[in-house]
């Protein structure tokens, strides 16, 4: 399909789009007006990690193709916890704690999307603003009786996990129908058209555009992208040493920019549509770099997503780190960094504090294989006593692509 929107030429050209309610519908109505879309984040965490960065990005395409992006933090769902794609129930997090953390997950919208009053200026809002004055009788009577338990059993999130038969709480189960109603919500009071998500909330999607329809006959349309893996098959968000958080504070920048340094040769072009803005053309001709040549477009890959997340100062600090510790086989500023007291610290430990193996289990495998290196010389011993004078540095590495300098304290 042509579409003469330039909102969908622009997300089918770069890769977002999986599945549309009615592609026609919102086609002609993105073509003559300005569309508010929103995409909701539960607050789990005090950041979100790279798995949310497609959707992030989506946002950011809705306000550079002309329309409005409506950010929803779910302090209301974070309380509830969605069931898709889990097996257990979801820890349940104090009123503090959710506010902290939509504190923390704000900064990397401010970055990537411009706020304001303007027609077009993104807002953020927060579900629990409204889905917390809800009287249970009052959703009982005005938004239950448009879901059939037989509808919402048929749901992959319900219905795999009781196929798995893994218990599932009667409140998790209201998920969806919250869900639902805020999409209902924000098409009444904030003039919504559009919802988007991944692919695992096609479900909750369809259930808040039929919500909408049944309660105000209010036409609405849902926009999903594909389930994103790298070419290997894992799902994004994770690496090997654990999430790749997009705030700095819980992942530093090196780290990051490592990440998208360090990915498959055969995500390169995928990654540089989704995760930066660089022109299509200018695309088309880094992914079609072969050899050696192709991580010099890693390299834009990762000054490009550490820059638009980060910052260009993170981003040229990042780089510099890098040839510094790999070209020049010294130590970059911006490597993580350990400081050992006068007691020094064991071999293993120092790895699993870094972060560089999950265990002590871990790092004895990693050193047992030949994995680790003190200033490029081989360690073989996890209790080997690491001993730093006060101002002075010492480089520990596990394999080729990390490494973190331990300072004197």
């Amino acid at each position: 399909m042509t579409y003469n929107s330039s909102l969908l030429r622009t997300l089918e050209e770069r890769g977002y789009i999986h599945q549309m309610t009615d592609a026609e519908g919102l086609d002609a109505l993105a073509a003559k007006q300005v569309v508010p879309g929103y995409i909701g984040f539960d607050a789990t965490a005090a950041s979100l990690h790279i798995g949310s960065l497609v959707q992030i990005m989506m946002l950011r395409r809705l306000q550079q193709t002309g329309h409005k992006p409506i950010v929803l933090m779910g302090g209301g769902t974070t309380r509830i916890g969605d069931p898709t794609g889990r097996d257990e129930s979801r820890k349940m997090l104090s009123d503090e704690t959710i506010a902290t953390n939509i504190e923390g997950i704000f900064s990397i919208f401010s970055r990537l999307l411009k706020f304001g009053d303007g027609p077009t200026d993104a807002v953020m809002v927060n579900n629990h603003d409204w889905l917390g004055q809800l009287g249970y009788i009052q959703l009982l009577q005005e938004v239950g009786t448009h879901f059939t338990v037989n509808r919402m059993l048929s749901f992959d999130s319900v219905r795999l996990r009781l196929e798995r038969e893994q218990p599932m709480t009667f409140l998790e189960f209201n998920y969806m129908i919250l869900q639902g109603y805020d999409f209902r919500h924000l098409s009444q009071n904030e003039g919504v058209r559009l919802q988007m998500g991944g692919s695992d909330q096609w479900g909750n999607i369809v259930n808040g555009i039929e919500l909408s329809r049944r309660m105000d006959g209010q036409e609405v349309f849902g926009l999903t992208t594909p389930l994103l893996t790298t070419a290997d098959g894992a799902k994004m968000g994770k690496s090997a040493s654990g999430a790749v958080w997009l705030n700095e504070d819980m992942l530093p920048s090196y780290d990051f920019w490592q990440y998208w340094r360090n990915c498959d040769d055969r995500d390169v072009g995928k990654f540089l549509r989704l995760f930066t803005d660089l022109p299509l053309e200018e695309i088309a001709r880094l992914e079609t770099l072969e050899g050696a040549a192709i991580n010099d477009a890693k390299v834009v890959l990762a000054n490009e997503v550490t820059r638009l997340c980060r910052g260009e100062d993170a981003a040229v600090a990042a780089e510099a780190t890098a040839k510094t510790t790999f070209a020049g086989g010294g130590l970059g500023d911006d490597l993580p960094t350990l400081a050992v007291t006068g007691e020094g610290i064991r071999l293993g430990a120092a790895l699993t504090e870094l972060g560089f193996t999950a265990s002590n289990g871990e790092a004895k495998r990693k050193i047992a294989e030949g994995a680790v290196k003190i200033d490029d010389a081989l360690m073989d011993d996890p209790a080997f006593l690491i001993e730093v004078g006060s101002g002075e540095t010492r480089k520990l590495s596990l394999g080729k692509k990390k490494h973190a300098i331990l300072r004197g304290a």
